[in-house]
């Protein structure tokens, strides 16, 4: 079966990243696990919206990738950047609103949000270096 023949599907790009989806519940669980008996249950909440943001983001980066393959359209370079560009800035936008609208302990939420881009870059990494290793 070819992959182009495929339709993009949502539900099959979430079956797909199971265990990021697992990495960003534990990663929000361990949050509320830490904090929320130190009484900082609104820092375990704002680590918890950012780890959210990187995962809607982390989603959005995975449907958008697969909807590029399987459309077997030849897209450029600037179209995949600006693609990026636009989910990065609204990513980001919605933290530094969150961050600014409930500063001190909001600032958090891009703690949450850097803190679940830094393990989804290991758990992509790791796995690439292992690949490379090989060779």
């Amino acid at each position: 079966m070819n992959p182009l023949d495929d339709k993009p599907s949502l539900a099959k790009m979430l079956n797909d990243q199971r265990r990021v989806l697992v990495v960003a519940l534990c990663l929000a669980i361990a949050g509320f696990w830490i904090f929320g008996p130190l009484g900082e249950w609104d820092v375990a909440a704002f680590l918890a919206a950012g780890i959210v943001l990187g995962l809607g983001n982390h989603i959005a980066t995975e449907y958008s990738l697969l909807k590029m393959i399987t459309s077997g359209a030849a897209l450029t370079r600037g179209e995949i950047a600006a693609s990026a560009l636009v989910r990065l800035l609204l990513v980001a936008g919605a933290a530094a609103v969150v961050a600014i609208a409930f500063w001190s302990t909001g600032i958090v939420t891009l703690l949450g949000l850097a803190l679940f881009r830094l393990l989804t870059l290991v758990m992509t990494g790791i796995p690439l270096l292992k690949e490379l290793s090989k060779v």
